[in-house]
Formats: C-alpha cells, structure tokens, sequence
C-alpha cells in the first residue's frame, strides 16, 4: 500500500506528453497495479472518437468500474465540473489520475486543479510527462508543445527505450539537460514505472506553473490571451474519423498506413478485419511506427473499424482517409 501521509486533500496526477508517448498503456499499468487504491481517471481525448477512453481497462461508457474498483469519466464538457461530480460520488475517490490530450499543454489543467475552491478536497500532486524516445526529434514543428509539456512536469519518463540504441538515448539525455536546470527522469520501457514513483510522488510546487522552457518566447503567466485559458487546437492540428462497418484487409491497412503524408502524426483506433473478425483490432502509428495487435472479442459490441488521424491543419481530410483505408476494405 502506497501512503499519502495524514492530508485529507485528493492526491491527483496529470499525465502529460506528445501523440504516442505511451500515456494510455501507463495508465493501464496504473490501473491494473497492485496498490490497493480507489482511483478516478479522467480521460481528455482530442476529437469526438474518444479512443483513449475505449483503450482504457474495461471503459464502456463515460462512468464506468474498472480494475481496483476505479471509476474513469471521459471529459468532453467543464473539467472543474466532471472534478466535482467525481469527488461527490457515494465512494470517494483516494487518487484522481488525468490523461490529458497529447496535443494539450498542460499548465492550463494544473491551473484548474489549484483553484481555490478545491484547496481543501484535492491537491495536485504531480505532472509526469512521457518522452518518446524514439520520437521526441520528429515533427519539429511541434517542439514548441513538445518542450512546455516538459517544462511543466515534475518528471520526465523516458519512454520506449528499447526502440533505440544508447547512443540516442544519451542524445535525449543531453538535449534535455541543454534545456532545463533541474528535472526527474526515469527511463522506461513499454512505460513500465514502479508504482511507488508514480503515484505520490511529492506535492507538485504551484510556482512551476511561471515557469519558462529555455528559448521559450512565451510563458503561462505572460498575460498572453492565447495562454489565459486555454490553446487553441485547430490552429496547429486538425483531426479527423474515421467510421466503417466493412470489415478491412491488415496487410493492405499496413500498406495504407504507410502512404498516409508525414504531416499525420498520430492514428489510432479499432479495426473490422477480414483475417480475425471475431476480434478487435487496435491499430496504433506514431510517425513512422506501426503496432497492429488483436484485442479482445467484440462481445455484443458492433463490429465497426473506427479509426482518427492526427495532424498538421489540412494534413489529411476525411475523404481522403476515407479513400485510402476503405480502398483495402
């Protein structure tokens, strides 16, 4: 059992980290731990196909029971609202975990999680970030994000390790040092953390959110208005689903993949195929990097391939993706 000491405030943690870092399978790791906890997980997808809450141990609907008695609500309305509901459930919450969307920064989260209405019932507890290790140097276009995403963690897990040789990984190493004074790090592979580093790992300073990555032209605090709240999305990535009931070729998906522009940096989602119906697909790509793995039984669900692209605005639009996937269906 994991201690939090004698504060009746709610620890929470914010997950945090690039398309693809690995945020969903740490969460799973998190949820299926042997740590005894009643946790809450918010999920903050990006686009209205909620996959990472699909991917999330035993989510069906926006409330639902997962292992170790949790409950996880997918945000799509107020956050400081979906908190409040979470907190008045008849079990109360011991530990609040947030994915946030891999395209959010995530100053604006924390700022929610340290307003005074919730001082004396939830306190934030981390912001851990995960680094692709293999993907941290593609899209230099969003390094911008990239670095505030580090700049506001507590801790850095370098992630995915196995997919590089040391070499790189000492380049991450160094690049990061070149850019921050002080940082946590833990590598890992297949985001396996021990639990005990990640859930209470310390009170999250409230002062981190002033900061400033190096080089970094703006701040949170800069009284900027695209900083005051919120980042507006579709000005540097655009999304778009994909839905189908026709049952899809994996080889000819893998080949499709492969043709899509390098400006889509992201796809994931569930797959009708043709070689294993009975089964779900997930199909996961980051840059180059495709896993196509089978999932369990569609049970009484639909059998439906249902897939987003993410990307530069106007990297792909929905008549394309749909051309190019449906083209092996």
């Amino acid at each position: 059992m994991i201690e939090f000491g004698s504060a009746s405030a709610v620890p929470v943690t914010i997950l945090t980290g690039f398309l693809g870092a690995g945020k969903t399978t740490l969460l799973n790791r998190i949820l299926t731990g042997n740590h005894g906890l009643r946790v809450a997980v918010l999920v903050n997808d990006f686009g209205s196909i909620n996959v990472d809450a699909d991917l999330v141990v035993g989510v069906e609907d926006d409330v639902m029971s997962l292992a170790n008695g949790c409950v996880c609500c997918s945000i799509r309305d107020d956050l400081i609202e979906t908190v409040e509901a979470v907190l008045a459930r008849p079990e109360r919450p011991e530990y609040i975990l947030l994915e946030a969307s891999g395209v959010s920064d995530p100053s604006s989260i924390a700022m929610t999680f340290t307003d005074q209405r919730f001082r004396d019932t939830i306190r934030l507890d981390s912001i851990m970030c995960l680094v692709d290790a293999e993907q941290i140097f593609a899209a230099p276009e969003q390094m911008e994000l990239k670095l505030r995403q580090i700049a506001f963690s507590d801790m850095v897990i370098l992630n995915k390790i196995d997919l590089v040789d040391r070499e790189t990984v000492q380049k991450v190493h160094d690049w990061l040092g070149s850019r921050f004074r002080r940082y946590r790090l833990v590598e890992a592979v297949n985001a396996e953390v021990p639990l005990d580093i990640l859930l209470s790992v310390g009170r999250f300073a409230a002062e981190q959110l002033d900061a400033e990555p190096s080089n970094h032209a703006h701040g949170p605090g800069c009284g900027c208005p695209e900083h005051a709240h919120h980042h507006d999305h579709a000005a540097k990535f655009s999304t778009t689903m994909l839905r189908s009931d026709l049952p899809v070729n994996l080889s000819g998906l893998r080949d499709a993949i492969k043709g899509l522009p390098g400006e889509v940096y992201r796809v994931k989602g569930f797959v009708y195929s043709e070689e294993d119906p009975e089964h779900r697909i997930v199909v996961q790509v980051v840059g180059k990097r495709i896993d196509i793995s089978r999932d369990e039984k569609w049970g009484t669900r639909k059998p439906e391939t249902r897939l987003v692209a993410i990307g530069a605005p106007g990297a792909v639009s929905e008549d394309t993706l749909g051309r190019v996937f449906l083209e092996v269906a």
